[in-house]
């Protein structure tokens, strides 16, 4: 307590934080901050909430604890701003993250290890170290004595990775007024020389959009029968068939207002599945589901026969014409098609607001000569839920990533470059300070 008193005074009366004092600090609170399991499900946030609660009253500051379920707590906190008359600035995060599997993992998923340069284990990518990033930044801001234009709203949910329901879906029906916001800030985008461009150049892109989540179950219809005696009729082939065709997705011709903005700034795009995801409707085969008795008999040839297909949508592109389209082209009744999610089309945020430039202005302070460019994410945020109440919403991540790197969310590898993790504390902090 007494390293923590010295920490803040010497914050407090600084024209710039103390910042070896800072990253030491924020690398153990985001150590800390991952060996708390907050795994989706259940999505106990409880301990994670409690964490960033007392690092907010260390700082003088008054968070709110909202119950959102019975192992579910959202985290809201403001930092008064001098026109209370203008909308704030909202700073979105997820204490929640992905299951791990332990056996594929090299490290303790949990352990937060420092390691070749990098912090591992589960929600460093995502989104625990933006989350952090904010924290720290929210609180430098506050023992700085600098008082924003706007107020400053801080909210931590916990449960983006499924869906929201029990996060900021929850908030936007029960206290909408405390996150009406002139512009949110949310995970998204990246920094990188690789994953953009086949140029190399250094290359930030700030998120304003993201596809369509629409997820579908393939269900096929045979006859059952014993394996030796092989049937025109089984189940398993009408589906391998249907998956194949389900595939074959028409070419989009219509494109897409921010990705040909992209294009214009990355020059060549890099050849990788990242830049192939953001072009193009997708999908992806992740479940198959056969098979009868428990072990499955090797010698039976099943009567049903299911598939599960992630498909991402551009915005812009109607859901309901998009699976039409499938069942024609599959055209088997034996075959249907199930629909698992609603996609919502949010569109795009602006990229002329004052907002986006204060993220281009910190970004090339730090990284001179870096471009800034407008952008979609193939996956799935909270900031969907917030553009479609007309909020612009940018997915904005203050570091430097490889594609091996980038690559690692929600695998069993997950990891961020230790020195990225802390000049992202200097960008956001000044992010902060141009409100």
């Amino acid at each position: 307590m007494k390293h923590l008193c010295l920490l803040l005074t010497a914050v407090a009366f600084a024209a710039e934080p103390d910042w070896t004092a800072i990253d030491k600090r924020a690398t153990e609170f985001l150590q800390s901050y991952i060996r708390i399991q907050t795994v989706n499900p259940p999505a106990d946030s409880r301990p994670a909430a409690a964490l960033f609660k007392a690092e907010l009253e260390l700082h003088g500051l008054s968070p709110k604890i909202y119950e959102s379920g019975p192992q579910q707590q959202i985290l809201l906190v403001r930092l008064p701003g001098k026109n209370r008359a203008l909308k704030p600035l909202l700073l979105l995060n997820h204490f929640d993250v992905v299951p791990v599997d332990r056996a594929a993992w090299k490290v303790d998923p949990f352990g937060a290890l420092i390691q070749d340069g990098y912090i591992w284990g589960r929600g460093t990518l995502d989104m625990k170290g933006i989350g952090v990033q904010q924290l720290f930044a929210l609180t430098m801001l506050k023992d700085l004595g600098i008082v924003p234009e706007r107020d400053i709203v801080m909210l931590v949910t916990p449960d983006e990775e499924t869906g929201g329901e029990l996060g900021i879906r929850w908030m936007i029906e029960k206290h909408f007024d405390e996150i009406n916001a002139e512009w949110c800030l949310d995970e998204g985008g990246m920094g990188t020389r690789d994953i953009f461009s086949k140029e190399k150049r250094l290359i930030f892109g700030v998120a304003v959009g993201e596809k369509q989540l629409l997820w579908l179950r393939l269900r096929a219809k045979g006859t059952a029968g014993h394996g030796s005696q092989p049937i025109p009729d089984n189940a398993n082939m009408i589906l391998i068939q249907a998956i194949q065709k389900a595939l074959e997705l028409p070419v989009n011709v219509k494109g897409n207002r921010v990705v040909a903005e992209m294009m214009r700034v990355i020059g060549t795009a890099a050849e990788n599945k990242f830049m192939a995801a953001i072009q193009k409707n997708t999908i992806s085969l992740t479940t198959l589901t056969a098979g009868v008795g428990s072990p499955v008999k090797a010698n039976v040839i099943p009567s049903n026969s299911e598939a599960t297909l992630d498909c991402r949508l551009l915005p812009g592109v109607n859901a309901d014409e998009f699976v039409s389209e499938m069942k024609a082209r599959i055209n088997d009744p034996r075959v249907t098609i199930e629909r698992l999610t609603n996609p919502v089309d949010a569109g795009e945020s602006p990229s002329d607001t004052a907002l986006f430039k204060i993220l281009a202005d910190a970004i090339r302070k730090h990284h001179p000569g870096a471009e800034v460019t407008p952008m979609l994410v193939p996956f799935g945020t909270d900031s969907v839920n917030l553009r479609k109440r007309k909020i612009p919403a940018y997915g904005f991540t203050p570091m430097i990533l490889d594609a091996a790197t980038a690559a690692t969310m929600h695998s069993d590898s997950e990891r961020i470059p230790l020195d990225q993790f802390l000049k992202g504390l200097r960008i956001y902090l000044d992010v902060l300070r141009g409100i």
